[in-house]
């Protein structure tokens, strides 16, 4: 595959691919050890605060992918207007970082509203097609 080929559509999909990953990281970072690896869900289930809620976006992160990229996906195949897919999945990545960020504050109200959005993104892309 060409790099070239890719549109920024496409890259926003490998981006929010990326962001469950990052959350995990985010959970896990200072207090995760090899012998946490033995039994990686056992540690998740024991931890509280904010790197439960770490743990619990990238849970969301992970079920929210398929829909956005399949909308991706049957845009580009149903020729979506380039500009405006790339703008909207573009501004998908943007809320799910939000979404992480309010997640692991734990600020529930926000995060429920910028996950609203970002359902609502992924909706918008799907009636693109011309």
């Amino acid at each position: 595959m060409t790099f070239s080929l890719l549109t920024v559509a496409y890259w926003c999909v490998f981006t929010a691919c990326g962001l469950p990953y990052l959350a995990a990281w985010i959970a896990k970072a200072g207090s995760f050890g090899p012998r946490d690896n033995m039994q990686p869900r056992d540690w998740a289930a024991k931890q509280s605060g904010w790197r439960a809620r770490a743990n619990s976006a990238q849970a969301n992160s992970f079920e929210g992918l398929p829909f956005f990229i399949g909308a991706v996906i049957i845009a580009h195949q149903l020729g979506a207007n380039q500009a405006r897919l790339d703008m909207l999945a573009a501004a998908y990545v943007v809320l799910r970082v939000i979404y992480l960020a309010v997640y692991i504050k734990g600020v529930g109200s926000v995060r429920s509203a910028v996950w609203a959005l970002g359902f609502l993104v992924n909706i918008a892309i799907l009636f693109l097609a011309r």
